[in-house]
């Protein structure tokens, strides 16, 4: 499902390639299928849909996955009503959105800096979003609505200042990756540097956002959030095969008739916006924009971004590392951020050691 394109011939179904298969109309419209792709977007989503009923089901009041689908689908007794739709369903919904905008946010710098490491968490957008929360959080005592006001603009600002720092005739893949580097260094110096300057609940209130968590989600970072995705993801997508052809180089694709700045600057600013809304939901949840798009990538198999794909792993990873959190270190619970964080250092190792056998770094 990646291109596009009108023809004259009304065929109907054509191979073009291993597992991809071009599908015309009569009416002239083609679309060109990656069957594999499409087999691994469906299991995505049945996994994330599977994770996302066993996690509701879990905690104190225990519901067996019927019963959720059952509750889901308005049966239930008034007590599962309840248990599901208040008080579960909205922090795994939460945890699905966060997921997706970090799974396609981290597709879309990978593919922008052409770059496996070219994600938030290197650049430094998690950073300045959670500076933008510590300030309301150290400085003006802020509500929850204020906190994740200001990680939204902390995420927005450090995105701009990264993109104008890297721009020369242009913005380019490693200045990019340099740029976002240094600005999350500095980033992280400002956020070590008010923690200090915090009063003891403060600095605890902050300490807990800092290390990503979905604890006490409900419908009020749902519907934001879920307005904000359903806007940029078709936005993205509508720009995909630009961003397939800047792959080639900015030369060929603007020989193809691709603007690539303009390109580029819509999908930047569509990355940041969800990265910085994600951190805003949920702080700044680890690796998840990392190791989805790549993990994305080896189960397809195929060239190019990976959107879609990237979207539904995102998903499917954090709502399980939220059941992890939950179920897996007996009484205690940990925020999800810390098994992300785990799971998310030894992929980023061992993608190094691949990565440097390989000859590419």
């Amino acid at each position: 499902m990646r291109t596009v394109e009108k023809t004259g011939k009304p065929v109907t179904g054509t191979a073009t390639g291993t597992g991809t298969r071009a599908l015309r109309t009569p009416g002239g419209l083609s679309v060109r299928l990656d069957v594999r792709a499409l087999v691994v977007v469906v299991l995505l989503l049945a996994a994330a849909f599977a994770a996302s009923v066993v996690l509701i089901g879990t905690g104190d009041f225990p519901i067996s996955f019927g019963d959720v689908v059952r509750t889901l689908f308005g049966e239930g007794n008034a007590g599962q009503q309840l248990v599901v739709k208040e008080l579960r369903l909205p922090r795994v919904l939460v945890g699905l959105l966060v997921g997706a905008s970090l799974g396609l946010g981290g597709a879309l710098f990978q593919a922008v800096t052409r770059n496996p490491l070219g994600s938030p968490d290197v650049l430094g957008l998690g950073q300045g979003a959670t500076a933008g929360a510590l300030v309301m959080i150290v400085l003006f005592s802020g509500t929850t609505t204020q906190v994740t006001v200001g990680a939204l603009v902390g995420g927005l600002v450090t995105g701009a200042a990264i993109y104008l720092l890297a721009w020369k005739r242009g913005v380019h893949g490693y200045r990019l990756v340099l740029v976002g580097i240094g600005v999350s260094a500095v980033a992280t110096a400002v956020n070590g540097y008010l923690i200090t300057k915090a009063d003891f609940v403060d600095a605890a209130r902050a300490v807990v956002w800092m290390t990503g968590t979905l604890d006490g989600r409900d419908w009020k970072q749902v519907w934001p959030l879920l307005v904000l995705v359903g806007v940029l993801v078709p936005l993205v997508l509508s720009h995909a095969r630009g961003l397939r052809m800047t792959e080639m180089g900015d030369d060929v694709a603007g020989a193809l008739g691709v603007r690539v700045e303009r390109v580029r600057l819509v999908l930047m600013v569509s990355a940041v916006l969800l990265t910085a809304a994600a951190t805003a939901a949920a702080g700044p949840v680890s690796f998840v924009a990392l190791t989805a798009p790549q993990l994305a990538r080896r189960l397809t198999r195929s060239p190019g971004p990976n959107l879609v794909a990237s979207l539904c792993m995102g998903a499917a990873l954090l709502v399980t590392a939220d059941w992890a959190s939950q179920r897996l270190f007996g009484d205690g619970q940990l925020p999800v951020g810390v098994v992300t964080g785990v799971l998310g250092g030894v992929y980023l190792l061992w993608l190094l050691v691949t990565e440097r056998r390989a000859g590419r770094i």
